[in-house]
């Protein structure tokens, strides 16, 4: 299926796919290109403002994005005590940080994101999110996250995963060696709070990902949002 035909964006990478899409009406397309690891675009949409896609998948919308960063940001955060310290694995878009910078006992936050493209396409097409990497407290890396947290070790309050769905370039962070790998980068009584996609849609994927966290902490929770477009 053509993602952009006709004036309508459609998302068919979705479970049982041939049986129903997401569609958004668009007005233009502001971006469009492939990168070393992705297609890329960000189009502009009269109901969901600014939207961002990567390999033909919603990523966030200028109409929702704050109902999924807010709560990836502010539920690691509000647990920890003293959060000083805090690791974004993915997040080019910026909107995570955004929302961690919010916090006031935060002093340094690294965005870890694998595709600079990214990046360069949020700055210029949605500064409502991008605006977080314009702050001195943001440390923007450019590199693999999944190598990243190897050679980190004990070095964060909270880690953040911002990642994509599990195929393509995040594939890797949905892994057991991944999440192992995160707990060895956290400071004492640190925390992770990761993507983990929707019930309605990836059950079974939920529940292995559950059970391979639980298997490295000892404290694991699932927590539901709504996010209309992802």
């Amino acid at each position: 299926m053509d993602s952009h035909k006709n004036g309508w964006f459609t998302e068919d990478e979705l479970p049982n796919s041939n049986s129903f899409a997401l569609s958004i009406k668009y007005e233009r397309i502001l971006h469009s290109e492939k990168s070393r690891f992705q297609e890329i675009i960000i189009f502009e949409s009269s109901k969901f403002g600014r939207c961002l896609a990567l390999n033909n998948c919603i990523q966030c919308t200028e109409f929702d994005e704050f109902s999924y960063q807010e709560s990836i940001a502010f539920l690691p955060l509000n647990c920890h005590p003293h959060p000083k310290k805090v690791l974004i694995i993915g997040g080019g878009d910026g909107g995570v940080a955004r929302e961690v910078l919010k916090h006031p006992l935060v002093e340094e936050i690294t965005v870890c994101e694998i595709d600079e493209a990214v990046v360069n396409a949020a700055k210029k097409y949605l500064p409502s999110l991008a605006c977080s990497f314009a702050n001195s407290r943001v440390k923007l890396v450019i590199a693999d996250g999944y190598e990243f947290v190897k050679n980190h070790k004990q070095m964060y309050d909270v880690i953040i995963t911002d990642s994509s769905d599990p195929v393509g370039p995040a594939e890797c962070l949905f892994q057991q060696v991944y999440f192992q790998n995160l707990r060895e980068a956290l400071n004492p009584n640190g925390i992770i709070c990761s993507q983990a996609e929707s019930y309605w849609l990836y059950l079974k994927l939920i529940k292995n990902m559950y059970k391979t966290v639980k298997s490295i902490f000892k404290s694991v929770s699932y927590a539901s949002i709504s996010v209309p477009t992802y």
